[in-house]
């Protein structure tokens, strides 16, 4: 069987979670059109068995926060995240999704990866977007570079043309060990993958209102055989921002908490109960304790 990991790499809101569920079939890093909607390096695994005509293949591919200057504490962790990552793969991921003189992360990026041997893939998203010829000028600005080894063009949204991403990724791939279960596709608890959801749909909710200052802490979480309790805090920054997430008689939060709860029960296949708090804790994406506390870094 062939093994690897794999770093998918870009600028905020270029669509890295996107494709990662694009792979797996399934969803498990949140997605939203805002920028930075990533935090942590999630993994997420791909496994295809071993048939009569072809070899197995496990790939981890490693979602990474967007690369991007940052203004806090809490942006300084997501980019060493993301950056740690060159370090251990195999085949790097880097995605676009339009000029390079549209955004000068793009060019950023490039010069930490032009240097780095692991092979490079650029992956160019969002073609069902995209003017032919606009593609193609963006697939012949990057191809002349000779940095990358394939340059490829997606739509992670709709699924087109992943599944020759991943026979150019499995081309790089060596014999290895299989690191995980077949039936595993991640291997964040569920847990995490529960708070994820709460931020996304706080993220979905509040449009701009409350764009990036929010933490989720789960507080408790039984499992029965029919029925998950969980209990989670929803943190922001500010005493304002805590009447705008809660809502004119509550009623924001509880649309947070319904979509919330339909997506965990689908998840989880089992009714779910779930309370939702609100509390004030200023300037956390500043604090080494409020990041540590909310699994953003290591005291």
């Amino acid at each position: 069987m062939k093994t690897g990991f794999i770093g998918i790499i870009g600028r905020p809101n270029v669509g890295k979670s996107t494709l990662l569920n694009a792979v797996l079939g399934e969803k498990i890093a949140i997605t939203t059109d805002k920028p930075q909607t990533t935090r942590n390096t999630i993994r997420g695994i791909y496994t295809s068995e071993e048939t009569d005509d072809r070899e197995g293949v496990q790939m981890v591919f490693i979602d990474t926060p967007g690369i991007h200057k940052p203004r806090t504490k809490l942006g300084n962790f997501m980019t060493e995240s993301a950056v740690n990552t060159f370090k251990e793969v195999e085949v790097i991921l880097f995605l676009v999704d339009s000029k390079i003189d549209k955004g000068p992360g793009d060019q950023y990026i490039l010069d930490m990866i032009r240097d780095i041997h692991t092979p490079k893939i650029l992956v160019i998203n969002k073609i069902d977007k995209m003017d032919p010829s606009v593609f193609q000028e963006i697939y012949q600005t990057y191809d002349e570079m000779g940095i990358f080894d394939h340059v490829f063009g997606v739509s992670a949204l709709e699924g087109k043309n992943v599944d020759d991403l991943l026979e150019a990724v499995e081309g790089f791939l060596e014999e290895g060990p299989m690191y995980f279960p077949s039936d595993m596709i991640t291997d964040h608890p569920e847990r995490f993958i529960v708070s994820e959801i709460i931020r996304e749909k706080v993220l979905l909710y509040l449009e701009d209102e409350v764009p990036h200052g929010v933490a989720i802490e789960i507080e408790s979480y039984e499992e029965a055989e029919t029925i998950t309790r969980i209990g989670a805090v929803i943190y922001c920054e500010r005493k304002s921002h805590k009447g705008i997430i809660i809502g004119k008689q509550g009623k924001k939060l509880k649309g947070i908490g319904k979509s919330a709860r339909l997506e965990m029960e689908a998840l989880l296949g089992t009714k779910v109960y779930l309370q939702l708090w609100v509390k004030v804790k200023e300037n956390w994406r500043d604090s080494d304790f409020a990041l540590s506390n909310f699994g953003y870094k290591d005291m």
